[in-house]
């Protein structure tokens, strides 16, 4: 869970009972009842933040999505007060979802399927003498989460060592592992570009190793 998505869903909760606060009583021009109000464009602003913040957690919230857009249209006899009170119920329980853990991302599950096969031609190379090629796919693996990452936490992407500079500063991990992924980026920077001797078979290993544990603590 990410403390920015966390965060967003306490933003729109607190938007959310701040609008059903906001209700009236008027009386209908046509029955002469009393019904509640609620302003329109207040619903409306509310649900496209919603919206967008479902569409940003991706496959795991495309049911829940449909589900809103769904009951977003209105249906006889229908008060702006009725329709919030079912946007509500769908928001809140993909909140509680969201919060205990329970919506996991499938892209995630994928992908780390994808690098755990790239890591493991990584070291079939490597057990079979290239360990240059081992180390340019672990280094492809590497950057691409920190490409990731940065996506994550919507920085601009960038080289290798200043995707890791700028998620380090805005502590999505500790000094000691950025400075692992600097000697790491070395590594993949001299095997990318034929420079055998600037590294050992032994710092190749323990790259393909060092990946694969920042990869265990990050598609978790």
């Amino acid at each position: 869970m990410t403390a920015m998505i966390a965060r967003r869903f306490v933003e729109l909760e607190q938007q959310l009972e701040e609008i059903l606060a906001s209700k009236t009583h008027r009386n209908s021009s046509y029955t002469g009842s009393s019904y509640e109000h609620i302003e329109s464009d207040r619903v409306l602003n509310w649900g496209v933040k919603v919206k967008s913040l479902f569409e940003r957690l991706g496959s795991e919230t495309a049911s829940q999505l449909k589900t809103f857009i769904e009951a977003e249209e209105y249906r006889s006899f229908d008060s702006e007060v009725d329709r919030l009170k079912r946007l509500r119920a769908i928001f809140l329980a993909t909140k509680e979802d969201f919060e205990g853990g329970y919506l996991v991302s499938y892209r995630n599950l994928v992908q780390a399927e994808v690098f755990s096969n790239e890591l493991e031609q990584a070291e079939e190379l490597f057990r079979n003498g290239y360990a240059t090629a081992a180390a340019v796919i672990a280094g492809v693996v590497l950057e691409t989460t920190l490409r990731d990452l940065c996506s994550t936490h919507e920085l601009e992407h960038g080289s290798l060592n200043k995707m890791n500079d700028d998620l380090a500063k805005i502590g999505a991990y500790n000094a000691s592992q950025k400075k692992r992924i600097t000697a790491l980026a070395a590594i993949r920077n001299s095997a990318a570009h034929g420079k055998p001797e600037e590294f050992t078979a032994g710092d190749v290993k323990g790259m393909i190793d060092d990946v694969e544990r920042f990869l265990a603590t990050t598609l978790q």
